[in-house]
């Protein structure tokens, strides 16, 4: 099957349009010169640039000791797994990669079919862990990988283990080694879900010929952690993140044995979001497992390394951490938690290096040590809120029909404003955006009139009510603009005679954003969803409907939805006059990386976002997901999961990082 790169629908090999959406399954346009290039090509014959899908490939011996290789995992009653040596894995010192690869010459036999190719501008290099590392580009990226093509095969073994994931939870290394993945895979599929970006993600695997294949996305040309922490635009509050980063990881990394991945120099690097991210994982030695005072040592290189002085409490923590007074990552994060509060107060040494003075601080771990990490990891926020600014501000939007209607009667709308200011000390970025979702009613086209008016009227009244380009408009200019709206429809209800149910109307989920503040907006049951790595998802607006009404009476939720007009709407914009309409308003300022989600009901019935948005919307906090093309997958889950109302999605992206210039 060929899976298409717009719509992800799957069509016969021998077609060369998608049958959903008509986009090419065998052209493509070369981003350099819009010329027209095979997917079987791996540079454009019209100006030479590198257009092909290109990966690292990671290339085992059969007898491989990278990561869980010499390990056998047993899941112990009550769901702990333990990793115990296999006795039967042999050993070499002496293997090297041009023992265990291919000639370049003849790389077709790295893999069954010749998919992957060497790339012609690249070399083999060998690793310091005898692993050889190619550089290849895919020759047939439309086709299911390997992986894939196993899962698919082992469907029925999948139910049975994910029946036993649910009784013992920690049985992730199991589940995959059961299935037949390659022992060299099963660290990053264990941690890419929870970990990905820093860990980075496993694109296909297999084995042929004697050797294993691991195939990652290529960080080969990702800035490096030690050139970045030398700079000196880089501040102070900037490394002790990328610290508690490493903190956090050492302890992911130590269930699948991977900690040496750390202790790497040029193994780390950062994203486009100055995330911390690891290039490819590092097994541990089974005779020498590294210990946190080795973590301290690579602290202690990267500063001496950079020209950076260590002052104070900083220095002393450090060398604390060298000597092994840490045996914990809990203990150690407490202690770095701790810093970034002190950078709160005013502080008096060299800018850029230094850190106040500290209080003294209990060895205890502190109240919540898990709210310290910055971007890019899964679960943390500053507990003493740091001041944040804009990285970026990104959108996408898509409605569709649904299966069980005749015409759309949602609508959405989108402006988005952004602004850079840069100058040799550093950059700025300004952004300032309105995004609205209307779920219109009435019959005979009614209600898609409705919403496509309540949306030309609000963006039209912010162009002329949002005059401060520096902050958003307060809650009266807010709902003013809503009841403007209101009377508009109503009035043209009112001239065509409509009354009862034959009047049109529409909900309304309106998102203002200003930099890293909100104001949200609503009338009606659509909603608006924030979804964050630490918090997970939180829906920010009240349905206006029956049902809710009772729950905030002091009704049970069951009885209150038991009702035959529970899910009636109490409120909605045009077939009323503005007494009976009362918009919630309220304001937030965002302190991590948030993606929201404005949708109408058909998206957001039967609890499918609270089920499913780990799989569908977390992945759309990082800066590489597209957001079209998330949507895309979104509503064709949502049609096969509901389908019976118009479906309607906006996503709003919203990536930070903290305000040096607010911190000294």
């Amino acid at each position: 099957m060929l899976v298409c790169p717009e719509c992800q629908f799957e069509n016969p090999v021998a077609h060369k349009f998608c049958q959903r959406c008509g986009t090419s399954l065998s052209d493509k346009e070369c981003p350099e010169c819009g010329a027209t290039v095979s997917f079987q090509k791996e540079a454009c014959p019209e100006c030479g640039a590198f257009v092909a899908n290109d990966w690292l490939a990671l290339i085992f011996p059969a007898f491989e000791r990278s990561p869980l290789e010499a390990t056998q995992a047993k899941v112990k009653p009550g769901g702990t797994t333990q990793i115990a040596a296999d006795e039967e894995t042999p050993e070499s010192d002496e293997e090297t990669a041009a023992d265990i690869i291919p000639d370049q010459n003849k790389i077709e036999s790295l893999d069954p079919e010749n998919r992957y190719q060497l790339r012609s501008d690249r070399t083999i290099s060998e690793q310091s862990d005898a692993i050889a590392q190619l550089q290849v580009w895919d020759t047939q990226p439309l086709q299911k990988t390997y992986l894939e093509q196993l899962l698919e095969q082992q469907k029925s073994s999948i139910e049975d283990l994910e029946e036993m994931a649910e009784e013992y939870p920690d049985s992730n290394i199991q589940f995959w080694q059961q299935l037949g993945v390659a022992r060299s895979a099963i660290p990053y599929l264990v941690l890419q879900e929870s970990l990905y970006p820093a860990v980075p993600g496993l694109q296909d695997t297999w084995s042929f010929a004697d050797r294993t294949v691991v195939l990652l996305e290529d960080r080969s040309e990702w800035e490096s952690l030690p050139e970045l922490w030398g700079q000196a635009d880089t501040h102070f509050s900037q490394l002790l993140f990328w610290l508690n980063e490493m903190a956090k990881l050492w302890e992911e990394l130590t269930i699948v044995q991977c900690c040496q991945s750390l202790l790497n120099e040029d193994n780390l690097r950062v994203d486009e979001d100055l995330t911390l991210c690891l290039q490819r994982l590092y097994g541990d030695r089974q005779e020498e497992k590294p210990d946190l005072a080795e973590l301290g040592n690579i602290w202690k290189r990267l500063f001496s390394r950079s020209g950076r002085t260590m002052y104070g409490p900083i220095a002393e923590l450090i060398s604390a951490v060298s000597a092994g007074e840490f045996e914990s990552t809990e203990v150690l994060r407490s202690r770095l938690q701790d810093l970034a509060r002190q950078q709160e107060a005013p502080s008096s040494t060299p800018e850029g290096d230094a850190v106040p003075p500290a209080s003294p601080q209990e060895e205890g771990v502190a109240e919540n040590a898990e709210k310290m990490v910055y971007r890019g990891m899964a679960d943390d926020m500053p507990t003493v809120v740091l001041p944040m600014q804009l990285l970026s501000l990104s959108d996408g939007g898509l409605t569709d029909i649904g299966r069980q209607r005749d015409h759309n009667e949602d609508h959405f709308g989108i402006e988005t404003h952004l602004s850079k200011q840069e100058n040799a000390l550093g950059k700025t970025i300004r952004g300032r955006g309105i995004y609205i979702v209307c779920d219109g009613m009435g019959g005979h086209a009614a209600g898609e009139v409705a919403s496509a008016m309540a949306v030309e009227s609000l963006l039209h009244y912010f162009k002329a009510h949002w005059t401060d380009p520096d902050k958003l408009p307060d809650e009266a200019t807010i709902a003013e603009g809503i009841l403007a709206t209101n009377e508009k429809i109503y009035d043209v209800n009112l001239e065509n005679s409509r009354s009862g149910s034959g009047r049109m109307g529409t909900t309304l989920v309106m998102l203002l954003v200003q930099d890293t503040n909100i104001a949200i907006a609503h009338v009606g049951d659509s909603r608006i969803y924030a979804v964050t790595r630490k918090r997970g998802i939180e829906q920010l607006t009240l349905d206006h409907e029956v049902g809710q009404r009772e729950i905030l009476r002091g009704v049970d939720r069951e009885d209150a939805y038991a009702r035959p007009d529970a899910y009636q709407l109490t409120q909605a914009i045009g077939p009323r006059d503005n007494e009976f309409v009362k918009p919630d308003v309220q304001y937030m300022e965002l302190n991590e990386d948030t993606l929201l989600l404005l949708c109408s009901d058909g998206l957001s019935d039967g609890e499918l976002l609270e089920t499913h948005y780990e799989k569908y919307l977390t992945p759309l906090i990082s800066s590489k997901a597209n957001l079209d093309q998330g949507l895309i997958e979104l509503i064709d889950f949502a049609n096969e999961y509901n389908g019976h109302d118009n479906i309607t999605g906006l996503v709003v992206r919203i990536k930070m990082r903290p305000n040096a210039d607010r911190l000294f």
